[in-house]
């Protein structure tokens, strides 16, 4: 086995840890941590020889940067390591624990470390938790160069960060580290402890699975086995889950996963692919998501994506609907698989969602247009002397069902908002819609 030492590792400084705090024993995450850029690990695109953070400290120019990714990947070491590199005095602020006082403090030092010739690195962990008003704050001490700004977070910057400060920084995005990461991570851990995990194969995969991509996670997972006195019998993957618990799913509701698994889903169905989609749902489900809400997107896709090429696909989506509201979870989770699937294979047409746009559209433009008289009800005598409903065909005694008349307020020409598809059942409407365009057009030759 190699020398004992605390080797690099994807998370901050170890000389780094909090200082005060009461002495005993460091976590392996804690000791496990990059002593330069190039040991961390998982981000080579922003890292690499060509990434972007190489570039700016090649160019001795470090912007302020948003740094957004999952728990777990190395964004506060990251920001840490910056302001060595970079010759800046680091500066951590969260935001979960700091308010405006806690701002004006930390500009006063940088303006006091500027005048002595130093610059500063403020470091927002959780930037997104700061309200509109304290994240303006930001933006005199960014814009003069008081502080060179790095923010972490989770949340999308788009929907979580004010435009002003967005201008002002770059985004860069962390990915979550993948599985040659993790088991890189893990050979460091053993390396530092000079022994292996105690685990077969299988279970050290299903370990790196456990972690769903967060290295920290997996270090304090690996940290309980290590504790396993040595010399017992490796454990496999099923007493690997009995002993450790799975990470919880990244998701949440209100935010931006929320909305990149429903689109997901949505898009599986409209790409008819049953077995994505399906694997989206179980996604939203395992995430804790409620299927009642499920049950309306998929109701509103059968109405949009389905349409008239499946008739059936609308009354089958309120009937899961129900189906679920009767039997609740996880019963009723199969009607809306099943609901799912049906979807998915069906034949798509979006003919009706574009033709109703395109009539509201027309609707707003036309403003107030009557209808034809010919087809306005006549109940008194008055209005039947204007010529309410004067020259009306009924269609039932038309030949073939269909008298042909004209529907469309006076002075507006007739519009085509409706294109049926040859797809699926809406074909025999498109045929239907020909042959009485065919007979609207031989009647109007007559006229």
């Amino acid at each position: 086995m190699p020398e004992p030492r605390e080797s690099p590792d994807l998370f901050g400084d170890a000389e780094a840890a909090p200082r005060g705090g009461p002495a005993g024993p460091r976590p392996l995450a804690d000791r496990l941590r990059p002593r330069a850029l190039a040991e961390v690990i998982g981000q080579d695109h922003l890292l690499g020889p060509e990434g972007a953070l190489t570039r700016m400290l090649g160019r001795g120019s470090l912007a302020s940067l948003i740094l957004w990714g999952p728990p777990g990947v190395g964004k506060t070491t990251i920001a840490r390591l910056l302001a060595e590199e970079a010759g800046l005095s680091f500066h951590p602020l969260s935001a979960v624990f700091s308010g405006v006082a806690d701002l004006k403090r930390a500009f006063d030092e940088a303006r006091n470390r500027r005048r002595n010739g130093k610059g500063t690195l403020l470091f927002v962990d959780e930037i997104h938790r700061f309200n509109r008003a304290q994240q303006d704050g930001f933006l005199p001490v960014v814009e003069d160069g008081t502080v060179t700004l790095v923010g972490a977070t989770t949340e999308n910057p788009s929907f979580a960060l004010n435009g002003a400060l967005l201008s002002r920084c770059q985004v860069l995005v962390l990915r979550r580290l993948d599985d040659a990461a993790l088991e890189k991570l893990l050979g460091r851990a053993e390396a530092t402890e000079e022994r292996a995990l105690p685990l077969t194969a299988e279970a050290r995969a299903s370990l790196r699975a456990m972690a769903d991509g967060d290295g920290r996670y997996l270090l304090n997972m690996a940290e309980q086995l290590l504790a396993i006195p040595p010399g017992g019998e490796a454990l496999d993957a099923p007493a690997l889950a009995a002993l450790l618990a799975r990470r919880a799913v990244l998701y949440d509701k209100d935010r931006e996963e929320h909305f990149n698994l429903i689109s997901a889903l949505h898009k599986s169905m409209r790409g008819s692919d049953p077995d994505a989609a399906l694997y989206w749902l179980a996604r939203m489900i395992t995430g804790g998501e409620d299927p009642r809400y499920l049950a309306r997107r998929l109701t509103r896709f059968a109405a949009e994506d389905v349409g008239m090429a499946d008739p059936r696909a609308l009354p089958l989506a309120v009937a899961a609907w129900e189906t679920y509201e009767r039997l609740g979870s996880p019963e009723g989770e199969l009607a809306i698989a099943q609901l799912v699937v049906h979807l998915a294979t069906a034949p798509k047409s979006n003919a009706v969602y574009a033709a109703f746009g395109e009539a509201m559209r027309a609707a707003k433009e036309t403003g107030s247009l009557m209808p034809p008289q010919n087809i306005l009800n006549a109940p008194t005598k008055l209005m039947s002397e204007l010529g309410y409903g004067a020259g009306y065909e009924y269609d039932h005694d038309a030949e073939e069902g269909f008298s042909g008349a004209n529907y469309w307020p006076e002075g507006m020409e007739r519009r085509r908002f409706y294109r049926p598809t040859d797809r699926g059942a809406e074909a025999a409407v498109a045929e239907r819609m020909r042959q009485w365009d065919a007979i609207r057009t031989k009647k109007a030759r007559k006229r």
